[in-house]
Parts: C-alpha cells; structure tokens; sequence
C-alpha cells in the first residue's frame, strides 16, 4: 500500500493532509543551527550539515536531534503527469499497451520486472475505464489503477 501512495503523491493525486519532513519539522543539527532562517541559502546550509554529520538519520534512529519519525511523509511538488505532459504520454502507453512512460509508472510503483508486462496489459485491457474522459485528473487516474491493481491478484500484492 505505501508503494501505492508514494506513486499517487508522485503523479499528482492531491495531498489533503499536512505533513512534514523527514524525521519531522526540526530534525537535525542543520535545523537546530539555522532555525527561524528561512530561503535557500539556510534550507541548502542545514541539509548539508545534516547529511555531512549524519545526526538526523542518527536522530531519526534513536528518537533524538528533535526527530519524531511519526510524522506522514508528503510529496508537495509537481507531480509526474503534471510535468511535460505525462498524463497524456501515460494514456498513449496505456492505449497501446506498452511505452516508455508506463513502463516508468510500473517502476515508480515498486512493481517487479517480472510482473510489467502484465500490469501494462491490465491497464490496457482497462484503457476506457482509466481515461473515461479528456477531464479526466491524475488523481482520478490514479485511484483506478489502484482499484483495477487490488481486483487483480498478481498485482495486488503491490497494494
């Protein structure tokens, strides 16, 4: 299921809930060292002061350095149909049965190499249901491959 949900963040499936960073809002030296500063500048300075030391993920570990691991993760940038059309290199894939762009939607799903081939011919054989108008959102797109996915029982194992 997070495979799932990590691929409906990337796709643009909207995210209602507010989330946080890894390791929650304050993890890290970084963040201790640049806190109240915002811009890029301070955002680049604390990561790298995180990664270089390593006491976030340690932090994140031990439950110290202010990281609270409890916290849902979150996507917040565009999303992978969103950008350079993709939604409408994904519904070509999908109508055809195979293509580059659903190739890298059954990759960026977890699904197995062994197991692509029949996701695509799954989504193929569903084509008017995923794309069932030209209003149709990514999000919406998204929630039916995970039905069609969860009907399925070789694919339901990637719900």
């Amino acid at each position: 299921m997070k495979k799932v949900f990590f691929a409906a963040a990337l796709l643009g499936a909207s995210v209602t809930a507010q989330a946080n960073a890894p390791g929650g809002p304050g993890c890290g030296w970084g963040n201790m060292i640049f806190d109240g500063q915002s811009g890029l500048p301070a955002h680049l300075s604390a990561t790298i002061v995180d990664g270089t030391s390593g006491n976030a993920t340690f932090g994140m570990t031990s439950g110290t350095n202010g990281c609270d691991t409890s916290v849902p993760l979150a996507y917040h940038g565009s999303g992978l149909f969103a950008m350079q059309g993709m939604m409408e290199e994904v519904a070509q894939d999908t109508a055809v049965g195979d293509g580059e762009a659903l190739t890298a939607l059954s990759v960026s799903m977890g699904i197995a190499p062994e197991d692509r081939g029949h996701f695509k011919q799954v989504m193929h054989a569903n084509f008017s249901e995923l794309f069932s108008g030209e209003e149709v959102t990514a999000g919406e797109v998204m929630q039916k491959i995970t039905e069609l996915m969860e009907q399925d029982e070789k694919l339901a194992t990637y719900v």
